[in-house]
């Protein structure tokens, strides 16, 4: 294993392709390979790492050069013991990401987050960069700018599970000094699909440039970032994570056109545009 601390003073060039003995991480985890984003990520984080392990539930497909595709549960502990050897930093987006019944989001999003920080820490890894939600913070209004000080406001099951792998990083911050980064996930798509992403819009080239700056600052300790691209409007600030040095490139401003702000204030008893939450607030509880 690569020591972690001296590759994060050195020079670094997130487009080098040359020799992996260039690549400043031995083997990088990313769970939820299979998903939405870590499809977009597995090609594209390729530079930072000789090897690029890939876990999932779901199939992957087969491994290319610099892989090793590994299928796991994380509600199987034994599991991921086992996944987490040779590992230097960990790229966590595994588990659910919409709205669901708790059962199943519970096995995924909170004993499976459990799991993969125990395993971290018998496994000596001292970074993860986590794929929270700006669900953590759903049931604030519109009209409030929030930071990563203020109370936890979920606004379902899953942003309370996301709430809880915030808790659970920071108490392994605290107790065995593992550094997380926490980063509440706007709606990372291609372009905004609604007025509502024209606030919350993360593009994937800010994608990768957030995660850069959480793997290769030197000390992070446990921060909180939101993730949003450079939009006009925003719902958050980002003041207290300014020690990352992210700077988004994008904005959904280019798409405006889809979406004009016509100064008609929506309705007030409409919790999917009252909250910052959007549909997910009126989504739950499910059982």
């Amino acid at each position: 294993m690569h020591d972690f601390l001296n590759l994060l003073t050195l020079p670094f060039d997130t487009n080098m392709t040359s020799s992996v003995t260039n690549k400043p991480f031995k083997r990088l985890l990313l769970t939820g390979a299979a998903g939405g984003l870590g499809r977009v990520l597995r090609e594209r984080i390729k530079p930072w790492a000789e090897i690029v392990r890939l876990s999932d539930m779901s199939d992957m497909g087969s491994a290319s050069e610099g892989e090793e595709i590994v299928r796991c549960d994380l509600a199987d502990k034994a599991a991921v013991l086992d996944l987490l050897e040779g590992v230097d930093a960990v790229l966590h987006f595994g588990g659910i990401s919409v709205e669901e019944r708790f059962e199943p989001i519970m096995q995924a999003n909170i004993l499976g987050l459990a799991n993969l920080y125990e395993a971290v820490h018998k496994s000596g890894v001292k970074r993860v960069l986590y794929a929270s939600s700006n669900h953590v913070n759903g049931y604030y209004p519109v009209t409030q700018l929030v930071d990563a000080d203020m109370p936890m406001r979920p606004d379902g099951f899953y942003g309370i599970s996301k709430c809880f792998g915030e808790a659970l990083s920071r108490f392994y911050f605290d107790r065995f000094g593992i550094e997380t980064v926490c980063m509440r996930i706007g709606s990372c798509f291609p372009e905004p699909l609604n007025a509502r992403m024209m606030k919350t819009f993360l593009s994937y080239n800010d994608l990768m440039e957030l995660i850069r700056c959480a793997l290769f600052t030197p000390r992070v300790g446990h921060t909180i970032i939101f993730g949003v691209s450079d939009n006009d409007a925003c719902w958050v600030d980002n003041s207290q994570a300014a020690h990352l040095g992210y700077r988004p490139k994008d904005s959904s401003r280019q798409f405006a056109d889809r979406f004009p702000d016509t100064a008609e204030r929506p309705p007030m008893d409409d919790p999917a545009t009252t909250f910052q939450g959007g549909p997910f607030v009126v989504a739950g509880p499910k059982y």
